[in-house]
């Protein structure tokens, strides 16, 4: 499994078992997010999706036709996720090793993955010219690092486009992860100088924020993690203020 696809697909198995398509809040991509850096394969996050819902669909039955309150965040998932992760690493306990999956590729090819890099270079500059210091500095030193970052993928398009083989145009996955894993450090870094420049108030508004949308979920959650979804929280909130992209891969358009 790509870990692309990691975001896309929790949120469409969310969708899907609550028979809606309502949006992900801020709050459930941060979580999404921290599931993500730490590691919870995919397949335990979906099997813990299923097993809240299922739960849910038992209560209804048991209850009649007493109103069941809905599920409309990830969060109320969180204790199934966990479930599911400690279930699958019992199972693996002693576990053949399995055999190895047939190669599958990203779907990331170097053209489109320059082009991602220079567009948002080019909203980083835009951006800049409304930023206070010291975040103006890291924005415009953000978009000077991406457009180097898209410079060989250029010049490997170029030499691919003259060989007979199409693997040439794509990245190795090695490759796509080492590049991702710097695009979070600039990331980071802006978000640094973001938190530096941000006003008191602001950043006061936008941590209330995040404790009133984690008040229902405090019970459920271990301390650490809603620490990390905060911190979540609070740096998409600000670059979405400040009309700041998004720097992974993730987020990379597949038109």
């Amino acid at each position: 499994m790509n870990y692309f696809n990691y975001f896309t697909e929790i949120e469409e198995r969310f969708q899907q078992r609550r028979g809606s398509l309502l949006m992900l809040s801020t709050l459930d991509w941060a979580l999404i997010e921290t599931w993500r850096e730490a590691g919870v394969p995919l397949e335990a996050v979906l099997r813990g999706i299923d097993a809240a819902f299922d739960n849910r669909d038992k209560q209804r039955a048991h209850l009649g036709n007493r109103r069941q309150r809905e599920i409309n965040g990830l969060a109320w998932c969180y204790n199934a996720v966990i479930k599911a992760v400690e279930q699958s690493r019992e199972a693996a306990i002693g576990a053949a090793p399995a055999e190895a999956a047939e190669p599958r590729e990203s779907g990331f090819e170097s053209a489109r993955i320059a082009r991602y890099l220079e567009r948002n270079a080019d909203l980083l500059d835009k951006a800049a010219t409304n930023l206070p210091s010291p975040a103006s500095t890291a924005a415009i030193g953000a978009a000077t690092r991406l457009r180097e970052l898209a410079t060989p993928l250029l010049s490997s398009r170029s030499v691919a486009e003259g060989s007979a083989s199409p693997s040439n145009l794509e990245p190795s996955t090695s490759n796509l992860e080492a590049l991702d894993r710097t695009l979070t450090v600039l990331e980071e870094k802006l978000f640094a100088a973001l938190l530096t420049a941000a006003p008191e108030a602001q950043l006061v508004a936008l941590r209330e924020q995040a404790a009133r949308e984690l008040a229902p979920y405090r019970g459920k959650m271990q301390a650490v993690q809603i620490k990390q979804v905060q911190q979540q929280f609070l740096q998409k909130r600000l670059l979405e203020a400040h009309s700041l992209p998004r720097l992974s891969l993730f987020y990379m358009p597949h038109e």
